[in-house]
């Protein structure tokens, strides 16, 4: 049975993390991903876009896909719906990224199983932005 990492591992990794790729960011303002990684980008963060329907967000260049990232990111903070969390977590995987972090209502039981597998740090079904409100600060 799946566990997310305790408070206290969380406020680690929002303390050390300082870039967050965003599968599935919009650039629609209404939209809970643009404000969300909006929220994340005003407390300090480095923004990745990752939408292959787009070009920038954000002000950031998008990139089409997690294996088109020319850098290493800390987190890969995943919007999409649930039965698309395991291709995320395949190409995540791939990557250097050590966290996936599934928003709020995002869950797969397998994903998180692969993403352990590889030594990757997995978080479903919580705000990224609501626990760095919770357990870092308002920023």
């Amino acid at each position: 049975m799946f566990e997310n990492p305790s408070h206290d591992e969380l406020r680690e990794i929002l303390q050390r993390a300082r870039t967050i790729a965003v599968v599935g960011l919009s650039d629609n303002p209404d939209r809970p991903s643009y404000s969300v990684s909006a929220e994340m980008q005003r407390r300090g963060y480095r923004i990745i876009p990752v939408n292959p329907a787009l070009s920038e967000a954000l002000g950031e260049k998008a990139y089409p896909s997690l294996l088109d990232l020319p850098e290493p990111v800390d987190i890969v903070n995943v919007f999409r719906r649930s039965d698309a969390l395991m291709n995320v977590v395949r190409e995540a995987v791939q990557i250097s990224a050590p966290v996936i972090w599934a928003q709020e209502g995002v869950y797969d039981e397998a994903a998180a199983e692969l993403a352990k597998q590889h030594g990757k740090v997995m978080v479903m079904d919580r705000c990224i932005a609501v626990m760095h409100s919770l357990l870092v600060g308002r920023g």
